[in-house]
């Protein structure tokens, strides 16, 4: 099975890397997971979840939580500099950054690796893996617009969060995994979260 690097910032949409989270983990993929500071702040704003501090701790909330296998989730610091995702040698086959805020976009964009959350970015990059940066803010401005191109041409897919209409959305939750079943698209995962387009709708 695929292993994934999943790293939540602290953009509004928390829930769509909670979301994203929990399928991959319950259908068996492997998950390396890094929060920053203000991911953790907005988790517990705009969720029911309240994360622990540490890494350690947090790992064990969304095993539990998510019925996930021993291993089957790392959830490292973001200072870790030991953890796998800082090499090439142990870089992900994807790495997805859901909630992209503005400034991790710039930092992925300028290949700061200030921290381990912008060095795995950069080593998927280096290394020619998929990236993913579902970035969340409105409107854009002429900076954000150029940093996204500037990692567009160089593969990146950049997924602003805006889900779509067309499957009639009854809930919060059915936005919510369209822009997951989106992601999970461009990382070749199957899955049944939504109607594909000229699809039947379900009664």
């Amino acid at each position: 099975m695929k292993t994934i690097t999943l790293i939540m910032t602290g953009a509004s949409g928390a829930q769509y890397g909670l979301r994203l989270l929990e399928f991959l983990l319950q259908h068996g993929y492997y998950v390396y997971l890094l929060l920053s500071r203000p991911a953790q702040v907005v988790v517990n704003m705009e969720t029911e979840h309240r994360l622990p501090g540490r890494a350690s701790e947090i790992q064990q909330y969304f095993s539990e939580l998510y019925g996930a296998q021993p291993g089957q989730l790392q959830v490292f610091e973001r200072e870790q500099w030991a953890a796998p995702i800082a090499s090439g040698s142990g870089v992900a086959d994807a790495t997805v950054v859901c909630p992209c805020t503005t400034g991790t976009l710039s930092a992925i964009a300028c290949g700061s690796s200030r921290n381990l959350i912008e060095r795995a970015a950069d080593v998927c990059l280096k290394e020619r893996k998929k990236l993913i940066l579902v970035v969340r803010e409105t409107p854009f401005s002429e900076i954000h617009l150029e940093n996204m191109l500037k990692l567009a041409r160089m593969g990146v897919i950049i997924m602003p969060a805006n889900p779509g209409f067309y499957q009639r959305p009854a809930s919060v939750q059915e936005l919510v995994d369209f822009m997951v079943a989106r992601v999970l698209d461009h990382l070749d995962i199957p899955h049944a979260l939504l109607p594909r387009w000229g699809e039947p709708q379900a009664e």
